[in-house]
């Protein structure tokens, strides 16, 4: 793990520590989910701190597998262009708003089904008093902040290809994040039934959306966060552009049609003058950050990235 970055492996670590709390203590008797789980606000075991514990635990295996690798797979890649610090702050508040959003979408519910003219609910055949049922309106999982993370990653990268299964061929993350969004869309307006909290996983991306765009108007609004790896990130990018400029500084391609195709001094000089686009470009992050870039300069920083 040493090659994740800092805060993205930290994440991992207290996300699967969690995981192995949760079901070791409700071996015990003691429920996490029900301790630290998201209730909704109007239940009696509602609790604020909950809004931040309750994106830590998991249900099950395959629920905290696929959020890790989702973790694992886009945050090492953000986090390295934002760095640590800004990373988590995006990673935290995504996932607050999107408990926030669950808890509106459970209010709209509550309303919508008259729970607050019911001082019993029928529950399967069972009476159970409807501050009793309210308590099982429990919200747990890291989704909201992935989701917004996926997000991130779109919009940073958002003509990278990407081989999702099922599919057989690849597709851009912009579109893989529209997909998702429709898919969330569809399966929240569907109505609730399948135990997954869809309208928080649109909730942390539309706190992404919002956060990402303040961002990008106000870059200095970064520098809060201080250096940080995402710096250094473009630091050894630069350094192995100017290494790469160096060595073509001291040849020139020659096409000599009695000869071998060789180099000799001097570069050409269309080489130049990409390299001069790119040390443009770089000097605009250290000065307004990433997000001042536009879409045409991250894809020729992304593009000239692979080449090296």
């Amino acid at each position: 793990m040493n090659s994740i970055p800092t805060m993205t492996k930290n994440l991992l670590i207290v996300n699967f520590l969690a995981f192995v709390a949760t079901w070791v203590l409700g071996r015990s008797g003691i429920d996490l989910n029900s301790m630290l789980g998201l209730h909704f606000f109007m239940a009696n075991d509602f609790q604020i701190y909950q809004l931040v514990t309750y994106m830590f635990l998991h249900g099950g295996f395959t629920h905290i597998f696929f959020n890790m690798f989702a973790l694992w797979m886009f945050g090492a890649v953000v986090e390295r262009v934002w760095g640590p610090k800004k990373f988590l702050f995006y990673y935290i508040s995504c996932g607050i708003g999107a408990g926030l959003v669950q808890e509106i979408a459970q209010y709209i519910n509550y309303v919508a089904l008259g729970l607050d003219t019911f001082e019993r609910v029928n529950l399967g055949g069972t009476l159970m008093m409807t501050a009793d049922y309210l308590n099982l309106w429990t919200t747990i999982g890291a989704s909201g902040a992935v989701y917004a993370i996926l997000l991130a990653f779109g919009m940073i990268f958002p003509n990278e290809r990407l081989f999702i299964i099922p599919f057989p061929f690849p597709i851009k993350a912009k579109w893989l994040v529209v997909g998702y969004i429709a898919i969330e869309l569809f399966s929240a307006l569907s109505g609730p039934g399948d135990g997954v909290a869809h309208t928080a996983h649109l909730g942390g991306m539309l706190f992404g959306f919002i956060m990402i765009r303040y961002w990008k108007k106000h870059p200095e609004s970064s520098n809060r966060f201080g250096r940080n790896r995402g710096q250094e990130f473009f630091d050894n990018m630069k350094r192995r552009f100017d290494e790469r400029k160096q060595a073509s500084d001291r040849r020139r391609w020659v096409d000599d049609p009695d000869e071998e195709p060789r180099y000799t001094e001097e570069p050409p000089k269309p080489r130049r003058k990409n390299q001069e686009e790119i040390d443009a470009i770089l000097d605009k992050i250290r000065k307004s950050g990433y997000d001042s870039l536009t879409k045409e300069e991250k894809k020729k920083l992304f593009d000239q990235s692979r080449e090296n």
